[in-house]
């Protein structure tokens, strides 16, 4: 009977889509278990608390969240958290430049399992990770300064993406295919892409174990923006004794696109990219005593990037870089009668041999300490610091303090103070090319943050709104005095944002066999005034200072139809500084059954022309059709 109630609007829903945009397109379904908001533990490094006591501005994206969004990259995923701006350069997450709250995407850090995953030459390669979209549990995602929980390169922000632990052994595969139905001038081929995927879970008696494999390809949406992409994915988790665990994590991507128009329109029309990385980590979690847990980890990133400006003649401007990073961290909790202590060390050393930026190394080294405590009744506080030490730039301390009260409920009062830095990337400092060039008298970024709140949580429901201020000294942008010189980055400004944030996730969930057998709505809005107080007076044209955000909105709306029946409907509005404001609708539509799910998406379904970075024109409506089988 229900099953008769559902078929026909979902089949008058697909025309109406079809007729609004052409034709329709993908989702992903898994039968796993739910996650209660309130209940995720957000996973810093060392005091880890559950989402409904945090004393940040952090927002989560859960896993049922992440199965509903017509999204098939992190990136684009992230463009629906509010404060995050996903600024790409062709869809799926192709080549995408992360900020937050007006930042530059140097100054966010992004992380995997607290892996941290920022590249020293610079933050275009921070997206390109080797996790597809089905790895990941929950993506955390922290507004503010946050160099007393992570370090440096955190100044305005860190997102972690946590990677689910497999419940159950099994196999699972997808496969969609995808097109905007317009034809390439060049070779008349109609525009369009595809992928498969697929995913094993072995689950033994005290490990677990995740492989992933990706591949994703498509001939672009305009002239050369073809690419060609390939992911692999390996997580253990084997328990040590009664107590003890290792962590083990492996993974490589291979990304190799068309430019055109990438990073200097009009002339490298004819550019092409190759992006590897590399990455693995080991942790071992022990137990001391019953109250005190330590965390050695240590983690290595290699990356090649190799660039032609001109992929016909590749001795022209042909840039190689490749990086290594090693990270070694000590992580210690311990539980007291006075509160909770968390403390560490961390080395890290970064190291780059380009054709281009030279060969450079730096390191760091960092000493923390956090402490949280409750020194009245419903009056949660943490406190801490983190000092490093730069081989370039020596000693710095990024003190930091968070505090929140229940007033009344599930009512929540917080408000926290940050610092952070974020150094010069080796393309800040030493690039060579006929329109950029570096300058290796940067000095680093430095920043001051206050934010103040109030947040509401219960079962089901999370709100959150919040003001802040943030300071950012020696902020570093591509300038230059006239339109015919090269531009060169300078310390040119300080840079004030005042911001006003809001955000709200409702979720419904009923067993009933009646029509409607789940509701989801989540809303955001995002306010930001930004001012600079220029040093540098040789500076008239800025890349970078006038491309903030000021005004962001979205909207999501998912509804679920006798649990067979999924409908996923987003809106996401942007308004920057110095681009066109634009409105982009979305929409999702799966139908799922125990072992498979068929699902079809509609991106753009309004087929609005819009830029987010630079001068690269965003493709129109584009529709996908996949599914996806496991058992």
């Amino acid at each position: 009977m229900c099953l008769n109630k559902i078929v026909l609007p979902a089949v008058l829903l697909g025309f109406s889509l079809s007729a609004n945009a052409q034709k329709g397109q993908p989702a992903i379904f898994q039968k796993d278990s739910v996650n209660k908001l309130n209940e995720v533990i957000v996973k810093e490094n060392r005091i880890q608390l559950p989402f409904s006591k945090q004393n940040r501005n952090i927002w989560i994206l859960d896993k049922e969240k992440i199965k509903s969004l017509p999204a098939r990259s992190v990136a684009e995923l992230l463009s629906y958290v509010s404060g995050v701006d996903v600024r790409q350069r062709g869809p799926g997450g192709q080549q995408a430049d992360i900020s937050m709250d007006g930042g530059t995407f140097d100054e966010t850090l992004v992380l995997i399992n607290g892996i941290k995953v920022s590249d020293p030459q610079t933050g275009h390669n921070m997206m390109n990770l080797p996790i597809t979209m089905d790895d990941i549990d929950h993506i955390e995602v922290l507004r503010g300064s946050a160099s007393r929980i992570y370090g440096i390169n955190a100044l305005t922000g860190a997102i972690n993406i946590v990677t689910r632990t497999p419940q159950s052994t099994g196999l699972s595969a997808g496969v969609f295919t995808g097109s905007s139905f317009k034809k390439n001038e060049a070779t008349g081929k109609i525009f369009a892409n595809y992928g498969l995927q697929a995913h094993g879970n072995l689950v033994l008696k005290g490990s677990s174990h995740l492989l992933s494999l990706g591949q994703e390809a498509g001939n672009g949406y305009r002239y050369n923006t073809a690419f060609n992409n390939q992911k692999v994915y390996y997580q253990g988790k084997m328990a040590v004794g009664k107590t003890d665990q290792l962590d083990v994590m492996a993974g490589y991507t291979h990304n190799n696109f068309g430019a055109n128009g990438f990073y200097s329109a009009p002339g490298d029309k004819e550019s092409e990219e190759t992006v590897k990385t590399t990455l693995a980590s080991v942790a071992y979690t022990t137990k001391i005593t019953e109250n005190w847990t330590m965390v050695p980890r240590i983690s290595y990133r290699n990356n090649v990037d190799d660039y032609l400006y001109i992929k016909q003649s590749p001795d022209k401007f042909h840039n190689h870089h490749q990086t290594n990073v090693f990270d070694a961290e000590l992580n210690n909790t311990i539980q007291t009668k006075i509160g909770t202590f968390g403390l560490g060390l961390e080395g890290r050393t970064e190291n780059i041999n380009s054709t281009n930026l030279g060969k450079r190394d730096r390191t760091n080294a960092g000493l923390f300490g956090e402490y949280k405590f409750e020194p009245l009744k419903r009056l949660l506080v943490n406190v801490g610091a983190y000092a490093n030490y730069n081989s370039d730039y020596g000693w710095q301390a990024f003190p930091g303090l968070d505090l929140g009260y229940n007033f009344y409920g599930n009512w929540r009062a917080f408000a926290n103070l940050g610092t952070g830095q974020r150094l010069p990337t080796y393309t800040d400092l030493y690039y060579k090319g006929p329109t950029n060039i570096g300058n290796d008298q940067l000095q680093p970024e430095k920043s001051k943050y206050a934010e103040t709140g109030v947040k509401f949580n219960q079962q089901g429901f999370a709100f959150n709104v919040s003001y802040f201020f943030r300071r950012i000294s020696n902020f570093i942008d591509w300038v230059k005095a006239s339109q015919t010189d090269p531009w060169q980055p300078q310390n040119f400004s300080q840079v004030d944002t005042k911001g006003f944030t809001l955000s709200a996730d409702y979720a419904l969930k009923s067993n009933s066999p009646d029509v409607l057998s789940g509701l989801r709505l989540g809303t955001s809005y995002t306010h930001l005034e930004p001012s600079f107080k220029t040093t540098l007076e040789s500076a008239k044209f800025s890349r970078y200072a006038l491309e903030s955000l000021r005004n962001q909105l979205s909207g999501t709306l998912n509804a679920e139809f006798c649990n067979l029946l999924s409908i996923t409907l987003t809106a996401r509005y942007n308004q920057r500084i110095n681009y066109k404001d634009y409105t982009v609708l979305d929409s999702r539509i799966t139908f799922k059954q125990k072992h498979y799910s068929i699902y079809a998406d509609g991106a753009n379904l309004f087929n609005v022309q819009y830029i987010e970075a630079g001068a690269v024109p965003m493709p129109g409506s584009w529709f996908t059709l996949g599914v996806k089988a496991g058992i």
